[in-house]
């Protein structure tokens, strides 16, 4: 059984299906909202999201095609999916790692025996932005790791502009990121999971 079908917040929210009066013909409908896990197949939805939000702010993309396909084939359950009507609106994605701090090597690596989930990226589509869904969905994957008994942090590296952002989700800045991108320079900033093991015990998880 996979974690996600284990923890009752993630799980699918369905909409009561409207009750059909006879001689009407039943139509599908798709849940209205649904957090999910991400899967391979979802790499070109998520790839197109990314560009769009990255390219024209930072000139490049925290994960290329090839890199996400890496992640969702090696890591899918360290991700995070949010889907409107079936359409994916916002997500996150991320590996493990198995030091203090992130370095050049934590781009393309997936450490499995890691306690440190390395958040390589969180991006929302354009026409559901200012809407509060980033904070949403990272309060939601949050508490996701809480339900993960190996994950003891979650960490990222972001520009300078964005640390306000993840402040206000809890993470803390540790100071200049050893990682560099051509000419863009990062804070690492953290966020403490295993502070919350209460939750695992009271969750269900």
């Amino acid at each position: 059984m996979s974690v996600i079908s284990a923890l009752p917040f993630l799980k699918p929210i369905h909409l009561k299906p409207p009750r059909i009066s006879p001689g009407r013909q039943r139509r599908h409908t798709l849940p209205a909202s649904e957090f999910r896990c991400l899967t391979p197949e979802d790499a070109i939805s998520v790839f197109e999201i990314e560009r769009e939000a990255f390219i024209s702010v930072s000139g490049d993309c925290p994960l290329h095609l090839d890199e996400i396909r890496h992640f969702l084939n090696l890591c899918p359950e360290l991700s995070l999916g949010w889907f409107e009507e079936g359409r994916l609106v916002a997500f996150i994605i991320g590996s493990l790692w198995d030091q203090e701090r992130l370095s050049q090597d934590a781009l393309t690596l997936h450490k499995p025996h890691g306690s440190t989930v390395h958040i390589h990226v969180l991006a929302v589509h354009r026409t559901f932005r200012q809407q509060g869904k980033g904070s949403i969905l990272m309060w939601r994957y949050l508490q996701y790791l809480c339900c993960l008994p190996y994950v003891r942090r979650a960490t990222l590296m972001c520009e300078d502009f964005l640390v306000p952002f993840y402040s206000k989700c809890g993470f803390k800045a540790l100071g200049p990121c050893e990682i560099t991108v051509g000419s863009l320079t990062f804070i690492e900033m953290d966020h403490a999971v295993r502070g919350h093991a209460f939750m695992r015990r009271n969750s269900g998880c």
